[in-house]
């Protein structure tokens, strides 16, 4: 720890902000840690990401380029990346989730961040160069957590090799439907609480905080993932309008097709969350994630419902039962 703050303040010494007035903003479920910096010209904020748990340049090269494109990410200010540090624009408080818990619209927010998915979708240029594509091993892997984390968690059977090739055989079948619908550039972690309202005009208006992780990948993913949020429920008519709302500015996109994709994205990325908020409670004793479990489950169900998602329900059905899809004591 002493070493790690020796590095910091030399990386703040040398940018400037060594004497500014420092106190913690936030973690995450990652290894990143966030400070905000004060001083009289204004406030700064630190991300510190430590290596070899985290990598800072995907952030830089994803927040320059839609930086560049006009959407509403901090600006880097300074970066060491062999270190894991930046020094980032403070764009503020407003989040959604604080926004949300003082009354704020639902449907006034929502709509912002649907239509910035909206303006960047139709981007042209959207997904930069390097970006890797959402591919099928990343994407089995995920899913995979169940069985991982999630099962040993709860006290579940250990499967199988049969019943475990079987869950992955139902995974390789459904998953290119979800390239149904167009690609696009991914930012992954597309909810609330990385949403900020800003005082700009348009889209310019929703902040974007979190994107290190973006990817190649199906439209719908990150729609489905502010939709179908692990943290919140959000209004049912509010999902549906925006659902079509969605859909008129992309009138070349299939009802169905973007259903299947919908569908097939909220089953890996729910499965996933699912898993890696296990795993988080194992490895790294964050429980308090597990609180959304039932949520995420109600998910699970509901896209389960697709008539393309029969037989992985019905191996979920059987081998992860419902007295297995509960919060642990």
């Amino acid at each position: 720890m002493a070493e790690r703050e020796a590095v910091i303040q030399d990386f703040l010494q040398r940018h400037g902000w060594g004497e500014a007035e420092r106190w913690r903003l936030a973690g995450d479920a990652s290894f990143r840690k966030y400070d905000r910096l004060e001083d009289g010209r204004g406030r700064v904020v630190l991300m510190d990401a430590p290596p070899p748990q985290e990598d800072v340049r995907p952030f830089v090269r994803i927040a320059r380029h839609l930086y560049a494109l006009g959407f509403a990410v901090p600006n880097v200010l300074a970066e060491d990346a062999s270190n894991g540090l930046l020094l980032l624009e403070d764009l503020g408080d407003d989040t959604y989730t604080r926004l949300l818990a003082q009354g704020h619209s639902e449907r006034a927010l929502y709509t912002l961040a649907v239509d910035t998915l909206i303006a960047l979708h139709k981007e042209p240029k959207a997904v930069p160069e390097g970006v890797i594509a959402y591919g099928m091993p990343r994407l089995l892997e995920e899913v995979g957590r169940l069985y991982t984390w999630y099962l040993p968690m709860v006290g579940g059977a250990t499967l199988n090799p049969r019943a475990r090739d079987a869950y992955d055989a139902l995974w390789r079948k459904v998953l290119p439907l979800a390239w149904k619908a167009p690609t696009s550039l991914i930012l992954f972690d597309y909810h609330v609480d990385n949403l900020l309202l800003l005082p700009r005009e348009g889209v310019a208006a929703c902040g974007l905080l979190d994107f290190q992780d973006a990817v190649s990948g199906p439209v719908t993913y990150d729609l489905m993932s502010l939709l179908e949020d692990a943290r919140r429920d959000v209004d049912p008519a509010v999902v549906d309008d925006l659902k079509r709302h969605y859909l008129a500015a992309f009138p070349a996109l299939k009802l169905e097709d973007f259903n299947a994709s919908f569908a097939v994205m909220a089953a890996q990325r729910h499965m996933r969350v699912i898993g890696t908020f296990a795993r988080l409670k194992v490895r790294d004793n964050k429980p308090h994630y597990l609180v959304h479990m039932p949520r995420l489950w109600r998910y699970m169900d509901r896209c389960l419902a697709h008539p393309a998602l029969f037989e992985l329900r019905a191996w979920l059905d059987q081998n992860v039962p419902p007295s297995q899809r509960v919060v642990p004591a």
